[in-house]
């Protein structure tokens, strides 16, 4: 399962930088960035219903996001136990 750190490495930051970009479209309190890029007060593109499904999908997101990351922990933690255990050459022997 060693081979498994490197994509899963790489998925993790794909989905991080996903949720980084997910969490900055969305509209808070403060309007948010697409309220700070267009310039339009009340109106967001995506419609009134948009905050609720962009922040369900969010949390769903995070939650893979945590996920991974403590699969991807407990890949590590068994490949370096695993490392630790696997008999190395002789003490006696030289090369």
């Amino acid at each position: 399962m060693g081979w498994l750190a490197g994509p899963l490495n790489v998925l993790i930051l794909l989905i991080g930088l996903f949720l980084i970009l997910l969490v900055l479209i969305q509209r808070g309190k403060g309007g948010g960035l697409v309220g700070a890029l267009s310039g339009i007060g009340g109106s967001s593109p995506f419609g009134s219903r948009a905050g609720d499904a962009f922040t369900r999908f969010t949390i769903y997101v995070a939650a893979l996001w945590l996920f991974l990351t403590m699969l991807q922990v407990r890949i590590i933690q068994t490949t370096a136990g695993r490392e630790a255990r696997s008999p190395t050459a002789p003490q006696g022997e030289q090369q």
